[in-house]
């Protein structure tokens, strides 16, 4: 069969190989894939930019939806055929701090699906049963294959901060994870204001559609005045920041109320200068987001079933696997919200 492969690290260094075609091994799952989203991860693969261990020569891809294609000895509750999505967390060691209190997403042996072992940009992957979730009969294999970027907002949204009736959250950056956090934002009753450029504009309006109460373009309009508006002068509750650039996280500080949260979600890939002491004169509850939990998936799969998030209006560039490199350069120039492969 024919996979995208990151073949060796350095920038670059990823093409369409043919790769075997695996099979399930006891206590595992194959999965034929049925939509594959783009994340911005995979771009960090392609130009080895990323601090997450990766494993050349490894098919990458980790967001997918998929139909069980065959059942490895000792699995039970699944059958051939089945709608399913896998948690990305292929491998950890289930005995640290972390793994102990439900937390593998920072456990420091574990390896991701994608990254160290063989992802989803083929028409085939093979992952553990434990990580394997069903879909709901209500949810579209389009919007599943985006539940892993929906879990990744929800344990960002549900663990890390607060967010309750009334609050105003500023969400910067419109791209899918950004729309994602404004409409979990909105699932908790807060009213939600989304910053982008003049390049967002699409986005910003797709933002608007599912349920932003304020879309700011921030080259033409004053984002602080918006914030500050909507908050009588006391600033946002909570940030999440999924641009993952210093204008906007530093834009974020000045526009969190004190004592507010702050989570970053974006991954700049590079050092970035930000002033700390704005954490410390405000007294933010600034913190990190990385991946996902269990419960995480838990939430993604129920915010979908019930009508919460829509995920669907989202893939609005949908191409095959062969035209990877026309994916990866609309994405970066911000050509779409969401890319996806129909395998």
């Amino acid at each position: 069969m024919k996979g995208l492969v990151k073949y060796a690290a350095g920038p670059g260094n990823m093409e369409i190989r043919d790769v075997a075609e695996p099979t399930a091994a006891p206590g595992q799952i194959k999965i034929a894939v049925n939509y594959a989203g783009v994340c911005g991860s995979d771009l960090h693969i392609y130009h080895s930019d990323i601090a997450i261990p990766v494993r050349p020569p490894v098919v990458v891809g980790h967001e997918f939806s998929g139909t069980i294609a065959e059942i490895g000895e000792g699995v039970a509750g699944f059958k051939i055929g089945d709608r399913v999505v896998s948690q990305t967390a292929y491998e950890y060691c289930g005995t640290c701090h972390y793994c102990h209190t439900g937390y593998f997403n920072l456990c420091p042996h574990r390896r991701t699906l994608g990254y160290w072992f063989d992802g989803i940009f083929a028409p085939y992957t093979v992952v553990p049963a434990a990580r394997v979730m069903k879909i709901p009969e209500n949810v579209s294999d389009i919007s599943a294959a985006m539940s892993e970027p929906l879990a990744c907002v929800c344990h960002a949204a549900y663990d890390l901060c607060r967010i309750v009736p009334g609050d105003v959250v500023l969400v910067t950056g419109p791209g899918a994870i950004g729309i994602m956090a404004a409409q979990v934002a909105k699932a908790h009753g807060a009213k939600v204001v989304i910053s982008g450029m003049a390049v967002d504009a699409p986005r910003l309006e797709l933002a608007k559609q599912l349920g932003a109460d304020f879309a700011v373009n921030v080259e033409k309009e004053d984002l602080a005045e918006v914030v500050m508006t909507a908050t009588a002068g006391n600033g946002a509750d909570v940030v999440l920041e999924c641009a993952g650039v210093a204008p906007a996280i530093d834009s974020a500080l000045n526009l969190i109320k004190r004592q507010g949260y702050f989570v970053q979600i974006g991954l700049p890939g590079e050092k970035i200068p930000f002033d700390v002491s704005k954490i410390a004169f405000k007294e933010l509850k600034f913190t990190g987001s990385l991946g996902s939990r269990r419960s995480s998936w838990e939430q993604s799969l129920a915010l979908q079933a019930a009508g919460m998030v829509k995920l669907e209006p989202m893939a609005d560039v949908i191409l095959p696997l062969e035209q990877w490199q026309e994916a990866f350069r609309r994405f970066e120039a911000k050509e779409g919200c969401k890319f996806m492969f129909k395998m």
